[in-house]
């Protein structure tokens, strides 16, 4: 094994494994590693699963990072953006979306900061995160794990969070499917409970600095080392999916 893997691999290698057995289902990733790791799951582990290039193709064979379909990869079929809310009502869709707060039971918000009839930073809007929670799997992204991001309550919940999903009545919530938060420190998951917990730390991350880093109480006492990439998944990742580095804009570390 190599040892120049830098911690942008590690958690493209990460994301890829959050998308392993997930099916014949159209992959949603937002941001440059989730990206790379959905990619890598294709050419890897999940065959089967749908690469959408982000415009109106799906993808036998993604062409590298900032290139579509039509410029540098393999057509294999047209979805134009009205089939994609039929493919998310339908659950064929697995998302890993950011987050610009989370609570401890995976509460997310990517509206806005502080009071919303005042927020001190207007961010994205809720978006597509309600359908996603109530619909299908959804992971999420954090590319720099702070306490400004794991906080104990969110000041918009545009995503569903474990409790709200197990609090809700009817059953229009009975598909709410949180998966895993991966982070530039480390791998989360979530307890019987709901309740987030670490289940890796990334290789050179301390259980001290990951606590110092978010805003809550977190349960580190049965983490695992993150894996690194085989040899043939850095190629992937370096010849293949991201020969420009764009990674390591995303994660610096």
């Amino acid at each position: 094994m190599t040892t120049d893997v830098t911690r942008a691999e590690v958690c493209a290698v990460a994301c890829s494994e959050a998308f392993r057995g997930a099916g014949e289902v159209l992959a949603h990733a937002v941001g440059t590693v989730p990206t790379i790791g959905a990619r890598l799951a294709r050419l890897t582990h999940t065959p089967e699963l749908a690469l959408s290039d982000g415009e109106c193709f799906l993808m036998s064979e993604p062409p590298p990072l900032g290139r579509t379909a039509a410029t540098g990869g393999v057509i294999e079929a047209w979805t134009p953006f009205r089939n994609i809310f039929d493919i998310l009502n339908s659950g064929r869709r697995h998302s890993m979306m950011g987050a610009s707060q989370i609570d401890r039971y995976g509460n997310q918000n990517i509206s806005s900061i502080g009071d919303w009839r005042k927020p001190t930073r207007q961010l994205i809007g809720v978006r597509g995160a309600p359908g996603n929670t109530v619909n299908h799997r959804v992971d999420y992204w954090v590319s720099k794990h702070s306490a400004r991001v794991f906080v104990e309550q969110v000041d918009v919940v545009s995503g569903v969070g474990n409790d709200r999903a197990r609090a809700y009545p009817g059953s229009s919530l009975r598909f709410h499917d949180l998966g895993v938060v991966i982070t530039d420190l480390a791998v989360l998951d979530y307890d019987d409970e709901g309740v987030l917990k670490v289940r890796s730390l990334h290789p050179g991350v301390s259980a001290e600095e990951l606590r110092a880093k978010t805003g809550f109480t977190i349960d580190v006492s049965s983490a695992t080392t993150t894996r690194l990439p085989t040899e043939e998944e850095l190629r992937l990742i370096r010849e293949v999916i991201d020969p420009r580095g764009l990674r390591d804009r995303e994660v610096r570390a």
